[in-house]
């Protein structure tokens, strides 16, 4: 198989920091910490490429750990991912298949006249009737943590962390970002609560904080500790030290003149160079990095289990519209590799496979009946339908060949349109539902999904396609129907008014970010606070 440039590159990235580590012996219990963070791209750290975000801390989990070069989550946008790593399905077959919260059937008619279908019904928070990882860990003596974004459903739906098998909540309800108070404190988050001396910490180092609390006061016990950072969800914030560096860092590595080009709807940004959201990342590597000290200092590092991975792809276009994934196509909400790729890293410090790179695809919905495999916890295949244990490619063994699935009968936010995807070994067929018209890529030479090769390869498309539509009957799923009074005149004027009005919006706002003497607001978001703190106490 011929591998592509950005694998031989992430190859010599993590090879030239491997180290073989003493055999440890395998706990029966182990702990897990498992960190996700919202809207993280597959490319926007370091150790996976990026010569502009510093992750070191994150890094160090990736090459310590394996890294899934095929990670995937099972949706490109949150809520329909998140479900999927707590309940082990495909969104198809847990119906959370919209991020909760965005109108659907009538409602999107009344704000979206310009789409041709309009998306289907979706449940809106987690189902009361899943076994999900937490509660099975908790029946097997676990105690059961998280901190951090929910957006599976609230205190109305009797769906917050608590009701799906968490002991303690801190700060996960039924939004998806962090609107009320922003990425500095005062967070005004009514599952979490504000302290005086935190006055100007970050969010994502509160939820860091959070976690470490409760690890050292559980570290006699065994624990599922569950940090879901808010970051680097829209609206980005970060420090002016922070904004400054890397501003200074873009420069150094030279400003494009330009900074975006159009995709089939909206703009997508083209190159790493948002300062604003290589700082809010770097908050996040800072409050990983705090957490991993912690169990450390308290003598837990070799026998807590790390993963790290996203919920979707990185925001190239729509809300901040802040990064770019270099060798994928898209982001956050799109079909292409760059909506559904992330980070996926699984440390297991008694194992001897650390330190490599696993090319088997993989989805969100393995984690769960791997943790469980790990933890020496039978398997529950009724309730992870979709996931099996990665268990084997940890020990440097085989799985079996098998397809993954998407099913996205939406229209994102960020330029997504309704889907249903089916990747099989190297093939990977995107079906759009408003004309029926398939693409296929082989994403062994064309990661970029440039190249539709479905009129060249005609019996694999009929292959793929019919699986995948099997599949969907079988999962009796819900699909986008056309609106009888859609109008397309008003779609080809909003498409003509993203080229030749947002695009120069978004083109004099970057120009404003990376001008040295740019300012945001009066007070950085209140994070001016937390730069006064860390000087006075250095």
């Amino acid at each position: 198989m011929k591998r592509p440039i950005y694998f031989l590159a992430l190859m010599t990235l993590l090879s030239a920091s491997c180290k073989n580590e003493d055999h440890l012996s395998d706990p029966n219990k182990p702990n897990i910490l498992f960190i996700v963070v919202d809207d993280l791209g597959y490319a926007d750290l370091s150790v996976m490429g990026s010569e502009y975000y510093e992750t070191p801390n994150i890094d160090a989990v990736a090459k310590s750990g394996n890294v899934f070069t095929n990670g995937y989550a099972t949706c490109s946008v949150c809520s329909p991912s998140r479900a999927s790593l707590l309940n082990g399905q495909f969104t198809a077959r847990h119906g959370i298949t919209q991020f909760v919260g965005a109108p659907s059937g009538s409602e999107w008619k009344k704000k979206n006249r310009y789409t041709k279908l309009l998306p289907p019904e979706y449940k809106h928070h987690l189902d009361h009737d899943d076994v999900t990882l937490p509660e099975v860990l908790k029946e097997n003596g676990y105690r059961t943590f998280f901190a951090g974004k929910w957006h599976l459903g609230g205190a109305a739906d009797h769906s917050l962390p608590t009701d799906h098998g968490f002991d303690i909540n801190q700060g996960g309800y039924e939004k998806g970002g962090p609107y009320s108070g922003g990425y500095f404190s005062p967070f005004n988050n009514p599952q979490m609560e504000d302290q005086e001396e935190e006055k100007g910490m970050s969010l994502s180092m509160k939820l860091a904080k959070e976690t470490s609390g409760f690890i050292e006061k559980n570290k006699d016990t065994t624990f599922l500790a569950y940090l879901s950072f808010y970051a680097v969800h829209a609206p980005i914030q970060t420090t002016k030290d922070k904004w400054k560096r890397y501003r200074d860092k873009a420069e150094q590595m030279g400003i494009a003149e330009n900074g975006f080009e159009m995709e089939r709807i909206l703009p997508a940004r083209k190159y790493q160079d948002n300062p604003v959201y290589a700082g809010l990342i770097e908050q996040v590597d800072e409050a990983v990095g705090s957490v991993l000290k912690t169990l450390k200092d308290n003598g837990l590092d070799k026998n807590t289990i790390v993963v790290f991975t996203s919920d979707n792809g990185g925001v190239t276009s729509g809300d901040n519209f802040s990064t770019d994934q270099l060798m994928l196509r898209g982001g956050k909400g799109y079909q292409w590799e760059g909506g559904l790729r992330v980070p996926y890293f699984i440390y297991v410090p008694w194992l001897k496979q650390n330190g490599g790179m696993i090319e088997t695809p993989v989805s969100g919905a393995d984690l769960y009946p791997t943790l469980l495999d790990l933890a020496n916890i039978p398997l529950k295949p009724e309730a992870h339908a979709d996931g099996i244990s990665l268990k084997p490619l940890l020990n440097g063994e085989e799985i079996d060949d098998r397809p993954l699935f998407w099913h996205y009968p939406h229209y994102g936010n960020q330029g997504g349109e309704p889907v249903s995807i089916i990747r099989k070994d190297n093939w990977k067929l995107i079906h759009y539902w408003e004309d029926d018209h398939n693409e296929l890529y082989d994403l062994n030479t064309d990661l970029k999904e440039g190249n539709d090769l479905s009129g060249k390869n005609k019996a694999i498309v009929e292959t793929l396609y019919t699986q995948l539509m099997d599949w969907l009957e079988s999962m009796n799923t819900q699909y986008a129907k056309e609106d009888p009074e859609w109008d397309e005149a008003a779609r080809i004027k909003r498409l003509e008014s993203h080229k030749t009005k947002l695009m120069p919006r978004l083109e004099k706002q970057r120009r404003e970010m990376l001008s040295p003497d740019w300012q945001p607001n009066d007070d950085w978001w209140g994070s001016e606070v937390n730069e006064i703190n860390k000087n006075q106490n250095s």
